[in-house]
This record gives C-alpha cells, structure tokens and sequence, in this order.
C-alpha cells in the first residue's frame, strides 16, 4: 500500500518553477538531459486539485506526444491521461527505475552504481520512491533518501563518493570542512539523495520531503537497536546537485545580460539548500554540455553542507515557493 503524503489542495498550473522569463526558459533547457526515462516525450500538466476521497495519492494529468511515423514528420497529439502519483516504500523492483535515475549521480565516474541503488533500496525505513498507482510497468518517477555516511562507510560506493567529492573540491577554505564531514564527523552526516524525473509535478516536492525527513525522525525513535536509531541522528545533510552557473559569476563582473542568472538550479529546492549552507563548493561537470540558449553558463556540481537544525525552514520555504508558483 501506498504511504500517506500530506494532503495538498491546490490547482496544479502549468508554469516552470524560476523567477524570470528568462531563467524560467533557461531552467526548462537546463533540466532536460534529465528526462531520460520512458516518459521522455510527455509533457506533466499541473490541472486537478486532490481529491478529498483519495487516500494519500497526488493527482495530475499527464499530456502524451505520439510517437514520430515514419512516413511523415513529427506530429503532435493533444490527449489527457491522469496520472495518479504515489509514495511507496523502496524495494527490489524498483531497482532499475532508480538506477536510470542515478545514471549521472557522479558525473561520468565509472562506479559502484549498483551497490549505491542496493544500499538506497536496502534502507525501507527511510526513503520513498514515486510512482503511478496502478502502473503495470511499475515505473520510477522520483527518489528520495538520506544515507548515514558513517554507518555505510565500508561500502565501495560510499568510499567512492567521498573519494568524488575531496577529489572535485579545490576551494581551501571549504576542503578542511568536507574531510571533517566525510571522515570524523561521519557518523552525524545524511547524504541526501533526491533524484527525479524533470516533469515531475513541484506540487509534490512538499509531501515528497516531509515525507523523509519525518521518517528520519521517527528513525531515531522507531529503530529497534540504538545503534540504528543514532543513525539518524544526524547533524548535518549534504547534497550533492547540479546547477549552470554564469561564467562571470565568480569575477562578479556585471553579466552581460540584466536578466541573466548567475545561477540556474536544475532544481527548485537547492537554491533554498545553498542558501541555508553553511558551506558549499562548485566544479566542473563533463556529462552535459550547454545547449546555445545557455551559452555563457558552465554545468557544475554544487555540494552543500546543511545543518540538521535548518531544516525546518527549508521545509517551510518550500512550501511557500510551491504556493507562490
């Protein structure tokens, strides 16, 4: 059965998630090397309010695009398909929609992926995958989870995280924050994992993250050994996410455009993270270039160390990012 998110009355409206026409067009340019599941040709309408008699499910319309025909150029077709989202436990069988979703989680590193997706799906207690009620093909539309780094810290892929991220991190005045957090303080670090779809409906990202970092505190008093419930005791989350920043952004010089950027976040949700950071880095990424339209952004990495206390106000912030939209 299906989990309980909070309950959300809104319409859905179709509008991009940003602050200005040109990074709202930017941002829908600068997302889309995500959408590299079989939902790539739709188009997530957000139209329908929750209906009160649902039990815990996120109603939206999906808007499909048929397939090109051979025999003539690419046509369109305007249908409606609702989609009924819910949240669900990980398990086995959702090993490869949460692999697809990980392909680039570091880049172009040739990794232990496999073990990563094994010890996400492995932790039940914490984590929620999303997926269509009802889907025969059982597909994976989001993953969120956090990961003790101090509990996984024999794991190849955990090793090979940390190993990713002192090797990306070149600022001095961050790289002693990070080995304190990736070695010592180990023990007290969630890494955040949340990956997705990029049509995903943002109406979900609320009950999507209430969702973890309730289960994260009802870890710490639920697990049955208090080994595992100091698990979740964390202090600090870092996330790993990926953004386009401006090439002048660094220089600070005045950008060449008024309505440019200097940062585009691929996700609505980590410009609140960067802000409540209390230390974050940059590097460049090599698996997406940018298309014309972002021709003066760099693709990077951003790392964010946040305090466990914040989190609270990224959760408000949230929702009223949401709700302004």
């Amino acid at each position: 059965m299906p989990r309980r998110p909070t309950r959300h009355q809104r319409l859905l409206k179709p509008r991009p998630l940003t602050f200005s026409s040109f990074s709202r067009s930017a941002a829908q340019v600068a997302s889309s090397y995500l959408a590299k599941r079989r939902m790539q040709e739709s188009k997530l309408h957000r139209e329908s309010p929750l209906n009160s008699t649902d039990n815990g499910i996120l109603r939206d319309t999906l808007e499909k695009r048929s397939e090109p025909s051979e025999s003539s150029d690419e046509e369109e077709f305007d249908g409606n398909v609702q989609a009924d989202f819910a949240f669900f436990d990980p398990k086995s069988n959702d090993f490869h929609g949460v692999k697809t979703l990980l392909q680039a989680y570091l880049d172009n590193k040739q990794w232990d992926l496999t073990g990563f997706v094994d010890l996400i799906l492995g932790q039940t207690t914490v984590g929620t995958v999303v997926k269509i009620e009802g889907d025969e093909d059982d597909g994976v539309f989001s993953i969120v989870t956090a990961l003790n780094l101090g509990r996984y810290k024999d794991h190849k892929c955990i090793m090979e995280i940390k190993e990713f991220l002192l090797k990306a991190c070149q600022e001095k005045d961050v790289v002693d924050g990070l080995r304190l957090i990736l070695g010592e303080q180990a023990q007290n670090v969630g890494l955040l994992v949340s990956q997705r779809v990029v049509n995903l409906p943002p109406q979900l990202l609320p009950p999507l993250y209430d969702a973890l970092f309730d289960e994260v505190s009802w870890a710490t008093e639920d697990e049955p050994t208090e080994e595992l419930r100091n698990s979740f005791c964390f202090k600090f989350y870092i996330i790993f996410s990926k953004i386009y920043k401006h090439k002048n952004a660094d220089q600070k010089m005045k950008l060449s455009n008024d309505s440019d950027e200097a940062i585009i976040y691929t996700k609505p949700e980590d410009e609140i993270f960067h802000r409540l950071s209390q230390w974050s880095f940059s590097f460049p990424l090599h698996t997406q270039q940018p298309t014309h339209e972002l021709r003066n952004y760099r693709f990077m990495g951003l790392v964010m160390a946040v305090e466990a206390e914040k989190i609270s106000t990224f959760r408000q912030e949230l929702k009223s990012l949401i709700n302004e939209s």
